[in-house]
């Protein structure tokens, strides 16, 4: 019964969602941007190329460097998207400064006790 705690503790933990979240929002958004690169960049590099038919088709050698643009496309556009998100998440964290802490009841009280010492 101990083990089951520990896991129903590890598995609903913040930081496990987080990234359970996280991992689901970053597959759909690489359909996203497999589907620009197929549909959008791709062609338009076919056209620059003369292959307006099938920019996978692209060999050298017999390698299939068309593929190997495609999936290097696809990470470049994400790894960039994620470097701008990042980048606004911490210009928002430094936005934030932590409110100044007042004095504690003690110094207070240490306070009022000098003030009145004065008189």
């Amino acid at each position: 019964m101990g083990f089951m705690k520990e896991f129903k503790d590890f598995a609903v933990r913040g930081n496990v969602m987080d990234l359970a979240i996280g991992v689901i929002i970053g597959g759909a958004f690489n359909k996203i941007v497999t589907a620009l690169v197929d549909s959008i960049i791709m062609p338009i590099i076919g056209m620059i190329i003369g292959d307006t038919e099938k920019f996978a088709t692209l060999t050298v050698g017999g390698i299939k460097i068309g593929v190997l643009i495609q999936a290097t496309l696809d990470f470049v556009i994400i790894a960039f998207v994620l470097f701008l998100l990042l980048k606004a998440m911490n210009r928002m964290k430094a936005k934030t400064p932590e409110a100044p802490a007042g004095p504690s009841k003690t110094e207070l009280l240490l306070e009022e006790i000098r003030d009145s010492l004065k008189k």
